[in-house]
């Protein structure tokens, strides 16, 4: 009996030992599948929201968006050519003065008027004439100074070479090498010999005998007696 009792107590001892390792199993199994689930949805998460971000910028958008850069373009543009309007407008009125009612001035107001135009005009053309002096002539230093920095530096135009054949090298150097060995009369000018020639004062010598030429002449009279 007491035998019984030992083996009924076992068996429910390795009963509960096995349950207890299945439980655990299960848990251990459940706790992977929650994260695995964990992280599936960050990943989605991430995926959505890197999708969202790159449809951010839609067709729509990009329209209303170019719409806006060219008005802000076009009020901007407005805007300087007003200020130089503006500009123009107060200079012309620093230089010309405010306007005059020529019906009201009388004829020596008038002629006062024109002597300053006049001379108004006269002085702003003597400043134009120097100014345009000054300017051509720092033209002309700027040149001559590039010029110069060019040829400092080597920047010159390059002249165009010409292609030559490889036979007329060969020729070229054919006769570069000829005349190497003949020497340099070849290249001196041929000269005449009577060219530069001196008379010289005939020997007495070469001359014939003073009875030879007298004897001759006696011999011609006599043929023509």
């Amino acid at each position: 009996m007491e035998d019984l009792c030992c083996n009924v107590a076992c068996s429910q001892r390795q009963d509960r030992i096995i349950s207890g390792s299945t439980q655990d199993e299960r848990r251990i199994r459940e706790e992977r599948e929650r994260k695995k689930a964990e992280v599936r949805a960050r990943l989605e998460a991430q995926a959505s929201n890197k999708a969202k971000k790159k449809g951010f910028m839609t067709g729509e958008r990009k329209k209303k968006l170019r719409l806006l850069l060219r008005r802000k373009a076009a009020e901007e543009l407005k805007r300087q050519q007003e200020a130089k309007a503006n500009e123009r407008r107060r200079v012309i009125a620093e230089r010309t003065g405010g306007k005059s009612n020529f019906e009201l001035m009388t004829e020596s107001e008038l002629k006062f008027l024109i002597k300053q135009f006049h001379d108004r005009i006269v002085r702003l053309e003597s400043e134009k004439w120097d100014l345009e002096y000054s300017v051509g002539r720092r033209d002309i230093e700027i040149h001559q100074l590039s010029s110069q920095v060019s040829d400092m530096r080597g920047k010159f135009v390059k002249p165009p070479l010409k292609r030559v054949p490889k036979y007329e090298q060969k020729i070229e150097r054919m006769l570069l090498n000829a005349r190497k060995e003949i020497g340099f009369t070849v290249t001196l000018k041929s000269v005449k010999k009577d060219q530069y020639k001196v008379d010289e004062p005939k020997d007495n010598k070469d001359q014939a005998p003073e009875w030879s030429w007298k004897k001759s002449l006696a011999q011609g009279a006599a043929e023509e007696e």
